[in-house]
């Protein structure tokens, strides 16, 4: 019998047949902690006496102060604890301001199929490399630094098959949100969701990875899809074309369950508070009045998500009284905005714009929503109070919507204002 994406890629791993449901113990070709579960692990080390040992590979590990430059003196404190510590070390280490540690992690060292373990659940991300790629809490990711080595129970597999030409102003998010509302938040747990068809194939580099950001937020152990040309032609853009590698599944693979998406009826959707399960077309919600969008996060603050959302601003003006917050995901992503006048179209249309960090998502910086405000925001999760507010409301949804949304002061259907 054939073997799905991820019962092929441990197998690799560990040099032997592996079959869902088997736990077996990995090793881990990369590893990466943020400013949230850096600090952890960092007196975890200190607690078990291994602050003095060395990590399993130094140049395998990297530190991201992702949260941007601090604004407390016990945040401070905390970067300063992990900054020494991965400089003790010998590891990689970014500043804030310089990105998401995932946008680093992938555009700096990722290699396809292989297995990628980092502090934080979104992890998932790199699923679109070809890669086994989960989360794990600062506690596991002790072993993982000391040793480079995990325990994983073989995740059983959703297909996604997707198929169909996305409509205009429908985008690789909407894909998702559809998935969401399928699947809830508690069908996929512990599963891998292996993505497949056409319509997959059809999307840019940047595009794959918004879907398996998202991953995580409807319960899967790790989201993956195959790699192509469009995977190759991102590596060599990065500058490392070596590391790519032709990952594919076996065509007689067992699969526990085959979800079949049609992408040429997906309209433009949004999820609704407080889950993101509870999805809506946009269209049905446009008498939500909005008091702030963000667009940007992990899932979507790469260059084709700002190139979007400049289209349906550039040369126009936000609507008055709402806020409009932009933030790239990463350096490189900041510097191509720059240079090709995207990040100057959004600032003229009235965004304000951002160094590379989380900003508002994880609720510990700039852009928190106030008391009773509503949010439209390209990030992955709408849990009450994942902005820091628990009394804010906040939507979900592609860029595209986000900026039209912008423009009018409701949730609005970007169909309505595109060209």
């Amino acid at each position: 019998m054939g073997q799905t994406l991820v019962e092929k890629i441990i197998s690799e791993n560990i040099g032997k047949p592996v079959r869902a449901g088997e736990t077996v113990v990995v090793n881990v070709d990369f590893a990466g902690l943020h400013d949230g579960s850096g600090p952890l692990l960092v007196r975890l080390m200190n607690e078990r006496g291994y602050q003095n040992e060395e990590v399993f590979c130094s140049d395998k590990i990297l530190f991201a102060n992702e949260f941007g430059p601090v604004p407390t003196r016990e945040i401070a404190n905390e970067h300063a604890l992990t900054r020494d510590y991965a400089h003790k070390h010998k590891c990689h280490w970014e500043e804030g301001g310089t990105g998401h540690v995932h946008a680093h992690i992938y555009e700096d060292f990722l290699k396809c199929g292989t297995v990628c373990i980092v502090g934080d659940s979104h992890t998932t991300v790199h699923g679109a490399f070809g890669c086994f790629a989960t989360g794990c809490g600062s506690t596991d990711m002790v072993a993982v630094t000391r040793f480079g080595k995990t325990w994983i129970k073989v995740p059983e597999t959703f297909r996604i098959n997707v198929t169909g030409i996305l409509p205009k102003g429908v985008y690789s998010k909407d894909i998702m949100l559809k998935l969401a509302s399928i699947i809830k938040s508690d069908q996929a747990i512990y599963k891998s969701l292996e993505f497949r068809g056409e319509t997959i194939s059809s999307l840019s580099l940047e595009a794959r990875l918004t879907l398996t950001s998202m991953g995580v937020d409807v319960g899967a152990k790790n989201a993956i899809m195959e790699t192509d040309e469009k995977t190759l032609d991102f590596m060599r853009r990065v500058g490392r074309e070596k590391d790519y590698k032709k990952i594919s599944a076996d065509a007689e693979a067992d699969y526990e369950r085959v979800i079949d998406i049609n992408a040429s009826s997906l309209e433009p959707l949004v999820s609704v508070p407080h889950y993101v399960e509870n999805v809506e077309l946009a269209r049905s919600c446009k008498n939500q009045k909005v008091n702030m969008v963000f667009i940007g996060s992990c899932t979507n603050g790469r260059v084709e998500d700002l190139h979007i959302a400049a289209e349906i601003l550039k040369g126009k003006k936000i609507a008055p009284g709402l806020r409009l917050l932009v933030i790239p995901n990463s350096r490189s992503v900041y510097l191509e905005c720059m240079r090709d006048g995207t990040l100057l179209a959004l600032a003229e249309a009235g965004a304000v714009i951002e160094g590379p960090n989380c900003g508002p998502c994880m609720g510990v910086h700039q852009g928190i929503p106030g008391d009773g405000e509503v949010v439209v925001a390209t990030q992955n999760r709408n849990f009450k109070g994942r902005m820091g507010n628990p009394s804010a409301s906040i939507y979900l949804s592609s860029p595209a919507v986000a900026a039209a949304t912008a423009l009018t002061g409701f949730i609005t259907d970007p169909r309505d204002v595109m060209k």
